[in-house]
């Protein structure tokens, strides 16, 4: 791998870092703003696969692209049972005030396991 094209995808990730940066800091409250840091966010992504974990680049049996799939589905398992369970968390102590949720956890941290 020729250094030109590391410095390639060093300069393009720092120019998606600043580009990013600056609508972060100086444009929060527009509604393209997510959509826009979203697009970057996954813009980013493929430039660090390609240019730094040369993703898709080898020849013969697709390991590294296997291994990144089977990675990438094990994270989104993991990122979506995380939140399923935190929202039915939620919903189950949300008929709680304040007093009577720090009541309820301290009532059932004595109980133990």
């Amino acid at each position: 791998m020729s250094p030109v094209r590391y410095i390639i995808g060093f300069c393009l990730s720092l120019a998606l870092t600043i580009v990013a940066y600056v609508i972060a800091v100086y444009y929060p409250e527009h509604q393209w703003a997510l959509a826009l840091l979203g697009l970057l966010a996954v813009t980013q992504l493929a430039v660090q696969l390609t240019y730094f974990l040369h993703l898709g680049e080898e020849v013969g049996p697709r390991l590294k692209q296997l291994s990144f799939l089977f990675m990438a589905a094990i994270l989104m398992i993991i990122i979506i049972g995380s939140v399923w369970i935190m929202s039915n968390l939620n919903e189950r102590m949300m008929h709680f005030t304040p007093d009577e949720k720090t009541n309820y956890m301290l009532k059932e941290y004595d109980k133990g396991f």
